[in-house]
């Protein structure tokens, strides 16, 4: 086994929901912007374009970083379906947020890449239901600037508040029903990419 596979999974891979032109991230926010976000179909006026926005393509690993949503601020789980388009154009042009000197050359490269860099990414053990580290890594990826506007104001095709969802699952999983849980999940797949397109982004 190689560094890049873990077991029959490959440590870098991008696993979604997605449809033929769009693909699902998730995001948290509080109250007042994700419940104004799903019932606008887009962010409100108080939603920076200034700041990064991280999304992330697993429910799970959503749910690890917002507690399920019981976390200060991010009390309101995102659905955000965008285009395919879009996704593929932010990875295009997106920086790993660390050094690797096999890709970069030495930290001064790498900090030059990342300052122009639209996008960034960073890989995290993905997580089971108990919100354990699973072997195999899930993608987070950083938008600012430019990418942040065209995801705000071109990409998003719909947003979803599932937040009722999010503590189903949580209660299911609490009462040791397991199976029960799982088969409420989105359904995740590998995300068909050119390998191109994240060659530069495995750390």
């Amino acid at each position: 086994m190689n560094d890049q596979q873990t077991g029959t999974r490959p440590r870098f891979e991008v696993r979604a929901r997605h449809t033929g032109s769009t693909v699902t991230v998730y995001q948290a926010y509080r109250p007042e912007i994700g419940r104004a976000a799903a019932r606008d179909g887009r962010f409100p006026s108080t939603w920076s374009r200034e700041r990064m926005t991280w999304v992330k393509p697993s429910f799970l690993w959503m749910m690890y970083r917002c507690g399920w949503g019981t976390k200060k601020d991010q009390e309101t789980v995102l659905a955000v379906e965008i285009s395919r388009e879009g996704f593929v154009r932010a990875l295009r042009n997106a920086c790993l947020s660390h050094h690797v000197p096999a890709l970069h050359g030495d930290a001064a490269a790498w900090r030059r890449e990342l300052r122009r860099a639209p996008a960034r990414v960073q890989w995290d053990p993905e997580r089971d239901l108990r919100l354990d580290p699973l072997p195999y890594r899930s993608l987070q990826l950083g938008l600012a600037g430019e990418a942040a506007a065209r995801y705000a104001d071109e990409w998003i095709v719909g947003i979803e508040d599932v937040t009722p969802l999010a503590t189903e699952i949580r209660g299911l999983v609490r009462e040791g029903e397991l199976d029960r849980a799982a088969g409420l999940l989105p359904e995740e797949r590998p995300y068909p990419l050119d390998d191109e397109v994240l060659a530069h982004l495995r750390a």
